[in-house]
């Protein structure tokens, strides 16, 4: 009698790899089909991570001191910023958005004035009216955006504590992220993973120091213009500049409704304030600062807004840059460099 078959064979090593592989990816998309925001939160920490750790380890450097001091001192020196920042700018700015707030009915209405002689715009302005403005949909749409308001918040501070534990502690997670794998892969899944945090935190960099470039330019080009609130202006240019491509189209719009008052010359020039400062952050400032990152060419980056963006709302369109710029690493490093290239070898 032959008792081969009711052996149990251990599995091969090419079936352990791929289980290694197959079982983290697919408890990755259930979740992202069952509770799609919560990977996207936990992404938005892992950024924040990235940027207090770097932040830490550059002052732990500079001062000679240990890695967790450092964090803690950019922690304060991050807070201390912050209030600094709050009490010589938000009593500004909230004036400016009550400025804001009283000029729009005047914008709107200089504006309907303008499109009197073409219909479907005059039908469309005629619908932001108070009575619209404060009809029972309204007040629906106004309650959702409270909700949204509030989970914005929640989000915001789980974000805020996936960002200190991860930084703090990131051998922790990366040690659990490795526990995933088979043994034989867990050498390239450091490799990889060193390339896709090197990533981030080049990206993220860049992509604060052009924000904080934008918002400046923005407010100056306002200001020279005679636009008001250029304060405001600015800070919402910088802020949107965080979403490429889609971001300074968004911000151009108050831009231009507080200029239509002053005439249609003085909306040509917001709209050139934007396009120079668009294309000079576009095609020289984040090409020069992201030199060491993956090349994202903009029509797959617009692409990717489309469909994060459709898929899970604005926390996905916001992230569907440095997500994009993840997705690439992994390919080159995975498909490209270990499939690919191997194959090729072999033939």
């Amino acid at each position: 009698m032959n008792m081969d078959k009711y052996v149990c064979h251990k599995p091969s090593a090419w079936n352990r790899r791929a289980v290694s592989l197959a079982v983290p990816g697919a408890v990755l998309l259930g979740l992202m089909l069952v509770a799609p925001n919560v990977p996207l939160v936990i992404f938005a920490g892992i950024l924040l991570a990235v940027l207090i750790s770097a932040s830490g380890s550059w002052i732990a450097r500079r001062l000679g001191c240990s890695r967790r001091v450092g964090i803690g001192l950019f922690m304060v020196v991050l807070n201390l910023a912050l209030a600094g920042v709050f009490t010589a700018f938000v009593p500004a700015i909230l004036e400016q958005v009550n400025a804001f707030v009283e000029q729009v009915p005047t914008a709107i209405e200089a504006l309907r004035k303008g499109v009197e002689d073409i219909p479907w715009l005059d039908r469309l302005l005629t619908g932001a009216t108070p009575s619209t403005l404060f009809s029972d949909e309204s007040r629906e749409m106004t309650t959702g955006a409270v909700r949204s308001t509030f989970g914005a918040f929640g989000n915001a501070v789980i974000v805020l504590f996936i960002g200190l534990f991860g930084a703090l502690d990131p051998d922790l997670y990366r040690r659990g992220v490795l526990g995933l794998v088979t043994t034989s892969l867990r050498p390239r899944a450091c490799e990889v993973m060193d390339k896709v945090g090197d990533t981030m935190r080049s990206w993220l960099i860049a992509q604060l120091i052009a924000m904080a470039l934008v918002g400046v330019l923005t407010g100056l080009g306002m200001w020279m213009i005679g636009v008001p609130l250029p304060l405001l202006l600015g800070l919402i240019a910088g802020m949107l500049a965080f979403i490429p491509n889609l971001g300074p189209v968004i911000a151009a719009v108050p831009a231009m409704l507080l200029a239509v008052p002053l005439g249609g010359q003085a909306v040509v020039f917001v709209v050139l304030v934007f396009v120079v400062v668009q294309a000079l952050e576009s095609y020289a400032v984040t090409p020069f600062l992201q030199q060491r990152t993956v090349s994202l060419p903009p029509a797959l980056v617009i692409g990717v807004q489309l469909l994060m963006g459709t898929l899970f709302g604005f926390i996905g369109l916001v992230l569907a840059t440095p997500l994009a710029a993840v997705a690439m690493t992994l390919i080159n490093a995975i498909y490209v460099e270990d499939y690919l290239s191997h194959d090729k070898r072999r033939d």
